[in-house]
Formats: C-alpha cells, structure tokens, sequence
C-alpha cells in the first residue's frame, strides 16, 4: 500500500503542494518518501526513507522548481526496505519518464525476465514498480516505432494498453512524462483507489491533480472531479488539456479492506464513504452482539481506527461506550526493536489501560479486523490485568484467511491466526471469553450501500478469490517460500489487529 499524487499547475510551482498532500497521505505509507518537479526542460528529484517531514527541507522548496510533478509515500509490499526502492523511479528513454505506483504486480517474474532478457534493460532495484515503468517504456517505444514520434499524446496511451495487456494484478500508476506532461492511469478492476481533481485559474483553465485519496485535494484547494474509471488512462498534456483514453476494458471491483483500515476516514472512494461504511460495519455487527445475549457493561474501541464502528454498536446495542485504551501517540516504530521480548513489551507502551474501565466489569473489545494474533492477544490480558470480568472481542471485518496479494502486506497464511483454524479455537488462542467476527455478506453490504452500481469487491484475503486472475495454489506457495517474505518473517513481530501491524503503527504515529 501507497500513497501516489501528482499534480499539473499552469501559475503555481509544484514542490509546497505536493508537499502538503503527502502529508495528508501520509498513513498510506512511512517508510519512504520521494518528490520530482519538472520545469519544461528539467526534472529536479528528492526521495530517501522515512516521513515526508524528515525527508523534504526548505532547501527543496528553493532547488525542486517546476509547475508539474508527482509525489509518493512508501509503504514496501514489494521490493526491500532501501532507500534505492524509494520512488519515483525514472527511465531516460523514450522521452524520460517519472512513475509511481500504488499497488502490487502478481507478475512481476515473468515481466522482470522479459525486461532484463528480450529487452535488454537493466534493473537498479528489487521493486515490481520498477518492472512496470520498465515495461510502459517498452511498449511507449513500439507505439513510436510504429507510429513515429510526432503525435506523442497517441504514442503514450496506445503504450498504456499495451502495457495493460501485458501486466496483471493491481495498479494506480501516475508518471510525469518530458515533452508530454502527466499521465495517470488505473488497473481494468480499479482494486487500488485513484482520483481526478481540478482547480480554476480562470474560465479558460484549469490546475489538474491525481491523488490515491481525495483528502489530498482539499489543503491545496483543488476540487474533486472523478475517479478515474477502471482501465482509464487520462493525461494532461503540457497545454493543460485533459485527454482520456480507455485502455482495456474494465469493471470496478476495488479493494474492500481500502474502507475497513487503509483508507482515512474523511475520504470518498469509488462513490463510497469510508466513514459511512465503517458506521454500517458497527450496524451490522451489533446484530451478532444483540443475538448472543452476553452481559456487556460497556464497548470499548482498540484506538483509533475502531471507534466510528464501536460507537455505532453502543447505539445500536443500547451498551455504554468508554474509552478504557489510551493510545501514547509518541511511541517509536516497535519492529525495529532488538530481541521478540523488546517487541512483547511494545504494546505496553503504546496502550494503556483504565482500571476503572475494567475492574469487576464484562467489556467488549472492538476493532476493525484481527490479522496476526499476539497484539489483541495482549490487550486482552492487559484488560484482565486491569480487573476484568470478562473480556470479549469483536472484529468488524471477517476472519483474514488468505494471503492479499494486491497490494497489502499480508503474504502467507502462517501469519494469519484465522488460517486453518474455527472461531472457538481463535478465541481459545487469543485468551477472550467469546469472539464476535463481521460476516463477509454484511461487509460488503457496508460498502455496496455507498454505491450501488459497484457490482462487487476484491475480497480476497477473507474469500481466497482473486479478481485479477493468475493466482493459484503454486503461485502462493512460491510467494510464501520466496526469500522476502521469509525475510520479513524471521525480522518481523507477528502482529494481529491491522492498527497494530507495522504499516497501521506507522499510521498511528503519524
């Protein structure tokens, strides 16, 4: 998961705005962040691990000069952690081209072999955004062999398709191109979010910009237009015209866990409110509550991201609400601790609890999904620490059984608690009295109720289903023994609730 925006100004220089809409995406990723303007003749580029804040100084402001470019926060779901796979990468031929990109390549292999062996191109990093940069230039360069170079705006979205034809799995992709000026364009099932925006100069014209989100769009006074469709390619070329092509054949079908956690609240995607969807998550989940006739004196939420959920289950329950976990904001990155028992004590240091909330009373623990395991595993303990009855656990997602392979970093089933095992055996594990789980049906009612001509949702890591196609049992099994993600297992904590994984801490911390 990423953040992408790319803006196109006719009066304005580029840098401050670009700038101040990262920070606005700034919970789609913290591990790196990277800028590039383009002047008409030159691109001026900054990118290296870490927030926007400590990766960009005034210094940039003075020396990144230009009225268009493009500007991405890293989450890695593919590639390594170094700075080289910061982006926005770049390829010097045909024309010079700036790319970045939300989302993941399912394959990335195959095309790496073709980019490195038919096509002769080298490679400077292990990231599948690479690859497919790579490849857009390729097919760029056959539409101009075939063409020739003097419609250029011909050139780029004929290339497009042709890439799509060739790429599979989920991408929101938007480049800065010399001579031409941005493209953005979005995968045929349109899994990751992308979104159009303008702004008035005057009658005559218009300032463009792209942005995963549209809470991008707001500080910098732009004005969401659309998204962009699925297998839609838009460019706006130097003149600050906007032309659109559709490249493949789409149908929408995004990313439902785009409206469970990753996405902010404040933000509309494909016609969907986050924040209303989150709301009908808590309706539909207080059904089960009311169903199971448990004594509960009071819901209280895993902070932050549960609370519109929570809330909704208190009023719909007629159950008090209480805030008995407070969040200590300033709490480093915990996966970079030494030693497990180091990243064991790091909840402690990032929730505590209200003794008051939990002496002698029965509460229910809401949040948003249970990925791993060992974090809500610990809060339970924390509330029964604190004097708890009893403790149970709703999850206003369903169990996360299967690996995401669009986008989101959940690679194997081993991390996975819900993997192989029924809801009594997961309660039993994490050491609750009873476990509430969202059932898959409601979830998509949540999410449908925004937008009703959106047929369906890439549910894949609670379905196994993979939209996109290319993903079967080999496939998986390959993933799960390739060396990054055995990496990541031996170096990583396993953690549960998403808020509480390492990208959700880097949310919270931001």
């Amino acid at each position: 998961m990423c953040g992408i925006l790319g803006i196109s100004n006719r009066i304005n220089e580029a840098f401050g705005e670009i700038y101040d809409g990262l920070l606005m995406l700034q919970h789609r990723g913290q591990d790196a962040a990277g800028i590039v303007t383009y002047d008409g003749e030159f691109f001026k580029e900054q990118k290296n691990n870490g927030l926007v804040k400590d990766v960009f100084s005034s210094r940039d402001a003075k020396s990144l000069c230009g009225k268009t470019g493009i500007g991405h926060v890293r989450y890695p779901t593919a590639g390594s952690l170094s700075a080289s796979n910061a982006q926005p990468f770049f390829v010097n031929a045909p024309y010079g081209i700036y790319l970045i990109h939300n989302g993941n390549l399912t394959n990335a292999e195959e095309q790496r072999e073709k980019v490195t062996g038919k096509y002769s191109r080298h490679l400077r990093t292990t990231s599948d955004s690479e690859i497919l940069l790579n490849v857009l230039a390729d097919k760029i360069l056959d539409s101009i062999k075939k063409n020739g170079s003097k419609n250029p705006q011909q050139n780029i979205f004929e290339g497009v398709k042709l890439t799509m034809e060739r790429i599979q799995g989920a991408y929101s992709v938007v480049a800065l191109i010399d001579g031409v000026g941005l493209l953005a364009f979005r995968d045929p099932n349109g899994i990751r979010p992308l979104s159009i925006a303008t702004r008035k100069i005057h009658a005559q014209q218009q300032d463009y910009a792209f942005a995963s989100e549209d809470v991008a769009f707001g500080i910098t006074g732009f004005k969401k237009l659309r998204d962009i469709s699925p297998g839609e390619a838009v460019l706006i070329d130097l003149d600050g015209k906007m032309h659109s092509f559709q490249a493949a054949d789409g149908e929408l079908r995004p990313c439902i866990f785009e409206y469970v956690y990753l996405a902010r609240p404040d933000s509309m995607l494909d016609g969907i409110s986050v924040y209303k969807t989150q709301l009908r998550m808590g309706q539909a989940l207080s059904k089960q509550i009311n169903e199971a006739g448990l004594q509960i004196d009071s819901i209280i939420p895993v902070p932050d991201s549960a609370r519109s959920v929570a809330l909704e289950v208190s009023k719909a329950t007629g159950i008090r609400y209480r805030e008995g976990l407070v969040k200590n904001r300033y709490v480093g990155r915990t996966f970079i601790m030494p030693g497990q028992s180091e990243r064991q004590k790091s909840i402690r240091r990032k929730l505590n609890a209200i003794p008051l909330e939990f002496d002698g009373l029965s509460v229910l623990i809401i949040d948003d999904s249970i990925v791993r395991g060992n974090t809500i595993k610990q809060i339970v303990q924390m509330c029964r620490d604190a004097g708890a009855k009893k403790v149970y656990i709703a999850s206003a997602s369903p169990p996360v059984k299967y690996p995401n392979v669009y986008g989101i970093d959940m690679p194997t089933k081993k991390e996975l608690v819900a993997n192989g095992l029924s809801n009594s055996e997961i309660c039993d594990e994490l050491g609750a009295d009873h476990l509430f789980y969202q059932e898959l049906g409601d979830l998509i009612w949540a999410a449908r109720e925004g937008n009703k001509s959106i047929k369906g949702f890439d549910c894949s890591c609670f379905d196994g289903k993979y939209i996109a196609g290319n993903i079967d049992k080999d496939y998986l099994d390959n993933l799960e023994m390739s060396k990054r993600v055995s990496e990541k297992i031996t170096t990583l904590p396993q953690y549960t609730s998403s808020w509480n994984s390492p990208l959700m801490e880097q949310i919270h911390n931001s």
